[in-house]
């Protein structure tokens, strides 16, 4: 009963503390490796359990051993997790999900988060589509710019796309996957909502030929940009009809969070110098006024009011994107101020008092959320330093000893008592364990950097040596696998240079003849620079 249970607990709590103290710095490589196969071991639980207590609904519900509809009723966690079973090896499971990702139906009427589903489902399904160059199996003809993988991508993206026809060019947040935008939805949306979609969008354009999704992402962007405060910071919420803040704190982290990582990434994945130009001279800039010893606060959008001194767990990826901009030390301060908190209580609460130093009350779930890992692999990516992968080790171990159960892993209710909730979100698969997975595989194609003289190394060994393209795909820039790969906000890793693969080939096949597609692509699908392309990323770039 209540003793077992109280029992029980202490053992947990007193497992993550020994863990949490036998720090020892080693960068053995049988370490590494043991470390590597672990994780396997853990996405192979829980994705096996998924497959077997829950598919074909959207999550896993680990205590009960079943399944719930949450997102849209679309198999959520094996679309997104695709992309992870490609990146640790499983090439057979791969082709497995791939064949039940393709017989799932978006036709149906449900209502779904268009941020979400743009994340999690259109990234999942263009990610696992320029991936499937790893998986053994025969590419369609004409892939990059063909595949059934890439016509689903499209298929659900234009189902999104009534959510854009606002006066504003800002999305609802809600679209009825059979009739649109509901009637009665709120106009009301966060910033992050708006922002989020110019590497899917955009990718979806270069690769179908249909400039429609970058052109309606750009807008939204455009129009957040243009609704500025005078000192260049934004709200958290906005009016989507008439462009109006409903919220006037501006955060790094929660309701903001990826549209400043998609001002970064959408330059470099697009070659859009104008994004780039905004996050770095408008927005970073003045993110010092959020700033206080190395945490980031939420302050007045217009007058710099301090008006949140609470830790995030959202707030968790600033230091990976700081990493990503090589701004190293200050993502090195950031990110151990972040880890503190997870160290304190083995997981990290939703919310945190930064000045009390205590998890805020009614906020003290832990549901299984990637974005401590995501910083620490970047920033051990970019420094090589092996503290870091030692606190990976340690993250890899806290989790398996507070979430694992029988069916899969689970949020956890309370970081104070570990109690667990009856929830596997699909991020835990896509996100949570990928980063970790990367932390000990440097070798991994998704973890190369590209150079201008060599662009990835060593890449026969992955199949790309015996790759032949079709004719028609061809174009200056073109690469499959060589140029790097850049994560949307949901880790679905995006080819770099098979997005600058399919003019000639929608040119042939007409869908760049138009007056409107023409002059599109010739603005947008000229030859990418790799060097202004990643040298925003601290990136080294050899000549």
């Amino acid at each position: 009963g209540k003793m077992a249970a109280s029992i029980q607990q202490t053992t947990t709590t007193l497992l993550v503390i020994v863990i949490w103290s036998c720090i020892t710095y080693s960068a053995d490589v049988d370490q590494t490796e043991r470390y590597r196969n672990k994780v396997v071991s853990m996405f192979q639980h829980g994705y096996d359990s998924y497959m077997r207590y829950a598919y074909p609904k959207d999550e896993l519900c680990p205590i009960t051993c079943s399944g719930r509809d949450t997102w849209g009723s679309y198999a959520l966690t094996v679309i997104d997790a695709l992309d992870t079973l490609l990146i640790m090896g499983n090439k057979t499971e791969f082709k497995k999900a791939r064949e039940l990702v393709l017989d799932v139906s978006f036709d149906k009427d449900v209502n779904v988060s268009v941020f979400e589903t743009n994340i999690r489902v259109v990234g999942g399904l263009l990610s696992s589509h320029l991936m499937s160059v790893y998986s053994d199996t025969a590419l369609p003809p004409g892939w990059p710019c063909e595949g059934p993988l890439l016509r689903k991508a499209e298929s659900i993206a234009r189902k999104l796309l009534p959510a854009f026809a606002t006066p504003s060019g800002l999305p609802y947040g809600t679209v009825n996957l059979m009739f649109g935008v509901p009637p009665g939805e709120t106009v009301i949306t966060c910033t992050a909502c708006c922002g989020t979609f110019i590497l899917e969008f955009g990718t979806l354009s270069r690769l179908t030929g249909d400039p429609v999704f970058e052109e309606v992402a750009l807008r939204a962007m455009n129009s957040l940009w243009s609704r500025r405060s005078k000192i260049g910071l934004f709200g958290n919420h906005i009016n989507v009809m008439n462009g109006e803040w409903t919220s006037r704190s501006f955060t790094i982290g929660s309701y903001v969070d990826s549209f400043l990582e998609y001002l970064v990434r959408g330059a470099a994945l697009l070659d859009q110098p104008k994004l780039w130009r905004r996050f770095q001279n408008d927005l970073y800039s003045n993110a010092y006024r959020c700033q206080m010893s190395d945490w980031y606060f939420w302050v007045d959008f217009q007058q710099q009011i301090l008006t949140n001194t609470d830790f995030y767990a959202l707030d968790g990826y600033w230091p990976g994107l700081l990493s990503q901009i090589g701004e190293l030390e200050q993502a090195r301060k950031t990110l151990l101020n972040y880890l503190s908190v997870w160290r304190k209580y083995g997981v990290v609460p939703e919310r945190y008092s930064v000045p009390v130093g205590v998890a805020r009350a009614g906020s003290t779930a832990y549901n299984l959320r990637p974005e401590l890992a995501e910083s620490l692999w970047y920033l051990y990516k970019a420094t090589g330093d092996p503290v870091l992968l030692e606190y990976g080790k340690i993250m890899v171990d806290t989790l398996e000893a507070i979430t694992r159960t029988p069916c899969g892993y689970a949020g956890v209710a309370d970081v104070l008592t570990h109690d667990l909730t009856d929830r596997m979100e699909s991020f835990f698969l896509a996100e949570t364990l990928k980063y970790l997975y990367l932390m000990f595989d440097p070798d991994n194609v998704i973890s190369l950097n590209p150079t201008t003289s060599s662009p990835l190394p060593n890449l026969d060994k992955h199949g790309l040596g015996r790759l032949r393209l079709d004719p028609l795909v061809t174009g200056e820039g073109c690469s499959v696998g060589r140029s790097g790969y850049l994560f949307n906000t949901e880790a679905h890793p995006i080819d770099v240079g098979a997005l600058h693969c399919c003019h000639s080939y929608h040119a042939d096949k007409g869908k760049a003849t138009s007056p409107r597609n023409k002059k599109w692509f010739k603005e947008n699908c000229k030859a990418p620079s790799l060097e202004n392309r990643f040298r925003t990323f601290g990136f080294k770039i050899s000549t």
